[in-house]
């Protein structure tokens, strides 16, 4: 197997006049960063290079963006004047800071009674009790609801006594 060498020229990156220019137009479209290179048929490190090395290309980018803000500042600010509602508002927010005032307004008139708090308050308690009463009374007990006999055996349902034959 042989290796055969490969010639390789580095391209030489100038920013010629009309490398300016194609910078200028490209950044006015709106395109930055990878995709400004890629159009301008530089990959992006010879395009960083050019521009580290030569402030023409930083500045032809930078006024192809501004040129393209006025451009596009003057149409909305044309169709705001015209009557379009929608750009008037989208100026004022994001040119000048503007936000609308936002208001909420909640009115509640209600009137407490106090006795009839007091009442309510009075049938919970009341119910509670009685509940309460329920769940311990009939043979429950407190901790697993089993069914007891009566108070006086104090033994659970399902027991016999001592010496009772099973069957």
């Amino acid at each position: 197997m042989t290796f055969v060498s490969l010639p390789y020229e580095p391209r030489v990156i100038a920013a010629t006049e009309a490398r300016l220019e194609q910078i200028y137009q490209t950044a006015k479209l709106g395109l930055k960063g990878d995709a400004l290179a890629f159009a301008l048929d530089m990959t992006p490190a010879e395009y960083r290079a050019l521009v580290s090395r030569d402030q023409m290309a930083q500045y032809a980018e930078e006024r192809g963006r501004a040129e393209a803000e006025a451009e596009m500042a003057g149409v909305l600010r044309t169709a705001a004047l015209a009557g379009d509602t929608k750009a008037a508002l989208d100026i004022l927010k994001h040119t000048h800071g503007w936000v609308a005032r936002q208001a909420v307004s909640v009115e509640v008139n209600q009137t407490i009674s106090i006795t009839a708090a007091l009442e309510e308050a009075k049938m919970r308690v009341i119910e509670g009790s009685i509940a309460d009463a329920n769940l311990l009374t009939a043979g429950r007990t407190a901790s697993d609801g089993d069914a007891m006999e009566p108070a006086d055996q104090g033994r659970s349902a399902g027991l016999r006594e001592a010496g009772v034959p099973v069957g």
